[in-house]
């Protein structure tokens, strides 16, 4: 047996070969979904965990709350607020 690896990429078409590379880019992007998901639970675990001890981490804190409301609203919310409407 040959220790040299073979590349099978350069043997598919070019339909394959443009195939395959999505796949591994949309695994990656689930994987990096996955680790910032994770990583946003634990940083929300640490917020609630103790009060705010100054009024600048509460404020960071509250700030962090009203992005996480801000995205869940969707550009509809966006929309209204810049239109001097209201939500």
């Amino acid at each position: 047996m040959s220790d040299k690896q073979l590349d099978l990429d350069k043997h598919r078409g070019m339909a394959e070969q443009k195939a395959t590379d999505i796949r591994r880019i949309l695994a990656d992007v689930e994987n990096n979904a996955k680790d910032l998901r994770d990583r946003q639970g634990i940083l929300e675990n640490q917020l609630l965990s103790a009060p705010a001890a100054s009024w600048p981490e509460a404020a960071a804190k509250a700030r962090y709350v009203l992005n996480l409301y801000a995205a869940g609203m969707g550009e509809q919310w966006y929309d209204a607020i810049h239109a001097g409407g209201s939500a």
